[in-house]
């Protein structure tokens, strides 16, 4: 009988840690684990901050870990790692320890006194008035509040004195990666160091220079690999996974969300779970003539053209919570899943109406000011079902707005895959879908930004 060889893929999301045992011979997962970080802390910034506590990140890794089967990880071969884009953590020496139980490790721990929170891709401390005031970046991508370049030159200005009490940053994957694998210095992928801004994708490489000018601090910025490539060797024995296992550079779970689910050059990826993604892959950066559409850079030289939303499923979710508490406020509490059964029930039966939401209820990148706001409100449109329809159409107008189905027509896309539990548990979205693009929607098995990092480095 043959070794098995399986690959570890991790995704270290904004509300939870997936992790997949991958096994490439018959391209399925057979084994997965994941857990609700619960990681979010007050910022000093109040609402304008969004921080997260890492050891709490680093706790719900090993949750997940420790409960795969421990026969499968003695034959995991590689790990490949992605996680949430664009946040920034802080650290010095001594930021981890490992846990030993008779002579073995049992975990790895993330030291909070060597270390700053995550300053995560949600934070806006970053005013319009501020990123105004920041050079303009040689890339094809921007730079925004949230983004870990905006965060440290914000600190520049603000924090000098807490930024000089650390000598390495990253994002939280990086992070991980750096602790298991024991090395000095963070290395960081091309598609994490694009999500920061200030990185020509092209070259490869930090605006050093322009960031200098600025008096960023150069020597907090990782080194660079692409993508796909390995940043290191597990430096112990972890949970039976064998030490001097290969470790991957972290990816961005966006790149390896759509690495699990493309399965034509002819498809676009939708995903809608917390924020909202529709993408696709080229083989060159182009022109688009649209200012709300990015190049990311993808896997082999590849980029993915895409137009990313703030608001999602989190536009949603916040709809629900609001209605749960006017029934509790009312003295009748009820469940957020039968409020989400009736909503869609509700939707589905929906006509058309005239009521035109906007529904930047966390403003856009590209227009941080935004708010939502609610228009041609009238007796036939208040019904339950009504606003809600109203509600997801405009989510799916907006997108349409970024990316326009004519990008996708020029481009020959022949049918969206959906992706993320936002679109998947709802058919009132995935009508809007179909017809604000006039393309079929489809669900395949993919999705899955942990099976995609495990994929990525086969």
């Amino acid at each position: 009988m043959s070794e098995k060889n399986y690959i570890l893929g991790m995704d270290i999301g904004t509300t939870s840690v997936k992790v997949c045992i991958y096994d490439p011979n018959i391209k399925e997962i057979v084994a997965k684990q994941n857990k609700d970080t619960a990681a979010n802390i007050p910022s000093d910034q109040g609402i304008e901050g969004n921080k997260q506590d890492v050891p709490k990140i680093v706790s719900a890794v090993h949750y997940c870990i420790s409960r795969l089967p421990r026969d499968l990880l003695r034959h995991v071969a590689k790990i490949g790692i992605c996680g949430q884009m664009h946040g920034v953590v802080l650290w010095k020496k001594g930021a981890w320890e490992t846990v030993e139980k008779e002579g073995v490790v049992m975990r790895f721990e993330a030291k909070r006194e060597n270390m700053s929170a995550l300053y995560t891709w949600q934070d806006t401390r970053c005013k319009p008035e501020f990123l105004d005031t920041l050079p303009k970046p040689e890339s094809q991508q921007k730079c925004y509040s949230g983004y870990g370049c905006a965060t440290l030159l914000w600190m520049v200005q603000h924090k000098p004195e807490k930024l000089k009490q650390f000598q390495y940053s990253g994002t939280v994957q990086d992070f991980i990666v750096t602790m298991l694998c024991d090395i000095e210095t963070p290395v960081m992928s091309d598609q994490n160091a694009a999500s920061w801004g200030y990185f020509n994708t092209e070259k490869n490489e930090w605006n050093v220079d322009i960031l200098k000018d600025v008096n960023f601090p150069i020597n907090l910025l990782p080194s660079v690999l692409k993508s796909g490539q390995f940043a290191g060797k597990l430096s112990v024995p972890w949970n039976g996974i064998p030490e001097g296992t290969p470790v991957s550079v972290a990816m961005g779970d966006l790149q390896c969300s759509i690495r699990a689910t493309l399965e034509s050059k002819q498809d676009a990826v939708l995903n809608i779970s917390t924020s909202a993604q529709l993408a696709f892959v080229v083989s060159s950066i182009s022109d688009l003539e649209c200012k709300t559409i990015e190049h990311l850079p993808y896997f082999d030289n590849t980029y993915l053209v895409v137009a990313a939303s703030l608001n999602g499923g989190n536009v949603l979710a916040t709809f629900v919570k609001m209605i749960q508490q006017w029934m509790l406020d009312l003295g009748f509490p009820t469940p957020q899943a039968k409020v989400w059964e009736k909503l869609i029930s509700l939707g589905l039966e929906a006509q058309t109406s005239s009521m035109k939401i906007v529904p930047h209820l966390l403003g856009e990148r590209h227009s941080p000011t935004a708010k939502a706001s609610v228009e041609n409100i009238d007796l036939s449109n208040i019904q339950l079902g009504s606003v809600f329809k109203s509600l997801c159409d405009s989510l799916i107008e907006n997108l349409h707005n970024m990316m326009p189905k004519e990008v996708l027509q020029k481009t020959e896309v022949k049918r969206i895959v959906g992706n993320g539990s936002g679109l998947s548990r709802n058919a009132v979205l995935q009508r809007a879908v179909e017809h604000y693009y006039s393309l079929p929607l489809e669900f395949t098995s993919g999705g899955d930004a942990a099976k995609g990092a495990a994929i990525a480095i086969m």
